[in-house]
């Protein structure tokens, strides 16, 4: 690890006035700056920042960006009216990590792909220009959709796919004020430019999530297909929620993980379920074009019966 210059922040505004790479639980952070990934100057703690609660009215559901991932998905606000986010949180990383990980720090990870976290290959993401080695090399938890020749790496966020899958939003603060995006405008396909991978701007943090009503949203799902059931990163997931009345799914949301370049929502899915009966059929039929434009590369060919699979198996448990 690099030497850096050191400061813990005690109001928002004074974590805004000093440009630097902020540290919340650290848990991304303090590992890539071991490898010598991320080599900051300057690291502005802002781990006592009062950006924490979590509340909910009639617009919606609104968490702190440095609540712990732990406590949001124990959350009776969350467990019980988004089951979809409790699931995702539960199942991100190990309990250790989910009891120092904060939501915001969750939403801004860097990717997992081991040719960005070697310092010794080349990366797009990490040097621009330098070439993308998992294009032909070892790319098997690679993304198949939203790719580029210049970037090939998955988003690593169990949390955003089901938060995507719900329309939430962000609010950031800078020091220009405070704006909001969609979470799903704010990440980035790497096109040409890889190394910029979300809308975040300079000194801008992350203060909260906000997930518009939804009651129907009681009726989720998260579902993650990896190779070991603890610590693992999606090579599929899929975040579903459903509005049923009658027996006929009247509204439905869908959005899949460990896929693409960015949390990936389907919407030819969801027209697909809308208006028709909630039942193996209509599932099975309804994710016929769920990989549609992907780029498969040698050796990830099966995500995109995964993907279908997995959406199936999440709608399943949803019908009982």
């Amino acid at each position: 690890m690099r030497p850096f210059t050191y400061t813990a922040a005690r109001t928002v505004d004074e974590a805004l006035g000093h440009p630097a790479t902020y540290l919340a639980g650290g848990t991304t952070l303090v590992d890539l700056m071991k490898l010598e990934v991320l080599t900051p100057e300057h690291v502005v703690d802002i781990t006592a920042l009062p950006l924490r609660g979590v509340r909910a009215d009639a617009r919606g559901l609104t968490i702190g960006a440095m609540e712990r991932m732990s406590d949001v998905a124990g959350h009776d606000l969350v467990a019980g009216p988004y089951p979809l986010l409790a699931e995702a949180l539960r199942q991100s990383a190990s309990p250790q990590i989910r009891n120092m990980a904060t939501i915001g720090g969750n939403l801004l990870q860097r990717t997992r792909c081991g040719y960005f976290r070697d310092p010794l290959t080349p990366c797009n993401k990490r040097e621009p220009g330098s070439g993308c080695p998992a294009v032909q090399g070892h790319n098997r938890g690679h993304a198949i959709l939203g790719t580029s020749e210049a970037c090939v790496a998955t988003h690593a966020s169990d949390l955003a796919v089901a938060l995507t899958a719900l329309d939430a939003g962000l609010t950031l603060r800078g020091a220009g004020g405070t704006r909001t995006v969609r979470l799903a405008d704010f990440y980035r396909l790497p096109g040409g430019t890889p190394h910029l991978e979300n809308g975040l701007r300079p000194g801008e943090l992350v203060t909260a999530v906000t997930v518009p009503a939804l009651p129907w949203a009681r009726r989720s799902a998260y579902v993650k297909v990896r190779d070991r059931q603890s610590y693992e990163f999606a090579l599929v997931s899929a975040a579903v929620a459903v509005n049923v009345t009658g027996g006929v799914i009247r509204a439905a949301r869908v959005a899949a993980g460990g896929v693409g370049t960015r949390p990936w929502r389907l919407p030819s899915v969801e027209r697909e379920l809308e208006g028709r009966p909630m039942n193996q059929a209509t599932f099975e039929a309804a994710v016929r074009h769920a990989a549609d434009g992907a780029r498969p590369l040698a050796h990830n060919r099966f995500k995109a019966a995964l993907l279908r699979r997995t959406i199936v198996r999440a709608l399943v448990r949803l019908a009982g």
